[in-house]
């Protein structure tokens, strides 16, 4: 199975490059992000011509997160998190599909930093890992996934020292990250690409795109069952340089249909009954 995150940037604006990707690429399931749009003007006939069904969680102008799936039924569990610290913006929704919890979240940006909007970025986070350690306790297929506006360390952003000041890169903000992951996910992109310099966002200003200038900021977290399931992990760079093109690029993970730990050797050939 194939599920996505990808920060859409306008989700009406950039709807052909969203149709190319889904085409090309064919994820099964995929979380958005930043619809910029309201509940009413979702997209929805579009991506059913996909073969997608979707639940969204809209917000005229700003914000907003979906789900979308072509492998089964839909069924929402949460918009919202647990005592939102402002349930007037559309930064989270959770639905069961095919068997796994499926969290999309659109995390504050939180600049400039310090003020009001960096404090409610680490409220929101505080919210977050309250709610992820209730589902990681459960036991669950879990998978947290979205734009997390957190780059978690120095090998995740060009040029490291230019960001220190920024609400992305701020210790409480790393910090908040580390104590989230250490309930027990895993980062499936770092899993598969440890040292590697791989980024998910590069700004539409100075070139960045072209100079590979960029942050990693989009992640998706497995929970103990998911990640004993993971194959792979990749960032669909090339979407990037696409013509009127979110800033970010879509992430996916690969995931088995069982644990790789688990799964049957075939027989040698000689050996073969």
């Amino acid at each position: 199975m194939k599920i996505a995150t990808y920060n859409v940037n306008g989700v009406n604006g950039r709807l052909p490059v969203l149709l190319r990707w889904l085409g090309e690429a064919e994820p099964d399931i995929v979380i958005l992000q930043e619809l910029k749009a309201s509940q009413e003007k979702f997209p929805r006939v579009e991506l059913a011509k996909l073969g997608y069904q979707a639940i969204w969680h809209g917000q005229k102008s700003w914000n907003g997160v979906a789900i979308l799936s072509r492998v089964g039924e839909i069924h929402e569990t949460r918009r919202g998190l647990p005592d939102d610290p402002d349930p007037m913006q559309s930064r989270y929704i959770e639905a069961a599909v095919n068997g796994i919890l499926i969290c999309g979240l659109y995390l504050p940006n939180g600049n400039p930093r310090p003020g009001p909007k960096f404090d409610y970025k680490l409220r929101w986070l505080d919210r977050l890992i309250e709610h992820a350690a209730t589902l990681f306790e459960t036991g669950l297929p879990v998978l947290l996934a979205g734009d997390f506006n957190v780059i978690p360390t120095e090998r995740d952003v060009c040029k490291p020292e230019r960001w220190r000041e920024d609400a992305l890169f701020a210790p409480e903000v790393r910090d908040a990250f580390v104590q989230l992951t250490s309930q027990g996910w895993t980062d499936a992109l770092r899993a598969v690409h440890l040292d590697e310099t791989i980024y998910t966002f590069w700004d539409y200003f100075r070139n960045a795109y072209a100079r590979n200038a960029g942050l990693r900021i989009d992640h998706l977290l497995l929970s103990p069952m998911l990640a004993g399931r993971l194959v792979d992990a990749q960032v669909d760079i090339h979407v990037r340089g696409w013509e009127k093109s979110s800033d970010h690029a879509p992430v996916w993970v690969m995931l088995s249909d069982e644990p790789l730990h688990t799964r049957k050797r075939a027989k040698p050939r000689h050996l073969a009954a």
